[in-house]
């Protein structure tokens, strides 16, 4: 098992959105390209959890298409950060939105394979 979020991407359309239920979760953004620009999170506060958090990242984007995928899990923070390390070490930075929010310092992972 991988622990990398290894789902194909889906386009990110109203229609895709509303087969999400309001759970907690991760999920990433990515332009058409497949190019990660975003490693988001739906959690507590989340209103509607990934349901919600898609929907307003797609209201962001002003019509640019994008992609995303998402994993329902309750330990949300927590693959949040992994999934921030795993993009570290195979692309060397952060996905370009998280770099300008990120406020404090990862750890390091360095996943086999």
């Amino acid at each position: 098992m991988s622990i990398r979020l290894d789902k194909p991407f889906q386009e990110l359309t109203p229609e895709n959105i509303n087969k999400l239920q309001a759970q907690l979760g991760v999920y990433q953004i990515a332009e058409p390209d497949g190019t990660i620009s975003y490693i988001g999170y739906a959690g507590g506060r989340s209103l509607f959890g990934l349901n919600g958090d898609l929907k307003k990242e797609l209201e962001n984007r002003n019509g640019q298409p994008a992609l995303f995928r998402h994993e329902v899990n309750m330990q949300y923070m927590s693959r949040h950060e992994e999934l921030l390390m795993l993009h570290v070490a195979d692309f060397g930075e952060l996905p370009e939105r998280n770099r300008r929010e990120r406020k404090h310092k990862l750890g390091r992972l360095r996943p086999a394979g």
